[in-house]
């Protein structure tokens, strides 16, 4: 379940152990004494679980807060989202997956994205890789041959795509580092070099080095 939906509701739980709590402080206040005691435990029993449940909600405020960060987002419309399809990817009989969502996960964190797009192909790539297991699985327990050939032909596929998705990262990531510097190197006699650009005639003469 995405921790998104995990704490929504904690946070229908909140407002309705805050409802319930307003209505014991008045029962408090017009209560017959002999249910004074009776009011007041359920009060105190009340006070304890809004604040637990307050807690748990930090709690998962600071969770969903350092998992943006391995992410490498600061937007919480993208962590939800991600979440969700990253859970329908790992979902098994329409039912989400704990541990195939949990891995998913672990895989593109070990990715390490910088932003949201590396987190994207990041989750492309592990759920390419979990649907790769899936043929390998069945390449490895079919008996009928069309079956054999139809799921090495998706394996192959599969693994052809994961290595574009690498290479895709790797491009993306190196943009902008390629960086291309022509220098005039001219070693002059005695065997001093001077890098830079060198005009002759007469002219000035930039040096460098």
């Amino acid at each position: 379940m995405a921790q998104g939906v995990h704490r929504a509701q904690l946070e229908r739980l909140r407002d309705h152990l805050r409802e319930e709590r307003r209505k014991a402080v008045q029962n408090l206040r017009t209560t017959r004494i002999s249910m004074k005691n009776f009011t007041l435990t359920r009060f105190i029993a009340l006070q304890r679980a809004f604040e637990a449940v307050e807690h748990a909600i930090r709690d998962a405020s600071v969770g969903n807060v350092l998992l943006m960060d391995a992410l490498g987002t600061r937007d919480w419309d993208f962590l939800d989202g991600f979440l969700t399809q990253l859970a329908d990817a790992g979902s098994k009989g329409g039912k989400v997956d704990g541990r195939t969502l949990n891995f998913m996960l672990s895989v593109v964190k070990g990715v390490k994205p910088r932003d949201q797009v590396e987190a994207l192909l990041a989750a492309q790539m592990a759920a390419v890789h979990t649907a790769m297991m899936t043929f390998a699985w069945r390449l490895a327990h079919v008996e009928a041959i069309p079956q054999q050939d139809s799921a090495e032909r998706a394996f192959n596929k599969l693994g052809r795509t994961f290595a574009a998705q690498m290479e895709a990262l790797k491009r993306y990531r190196s943009r902008g580092d390629q960086t291309v510097r022509v220098e005039h190197v001219t070693v002059n006699e005695g065997g001093q070099a001077i890098v830079g650009n060198v005009r002759h005639g007469g002219g000035d003469r930039d040096e460098g080095g």
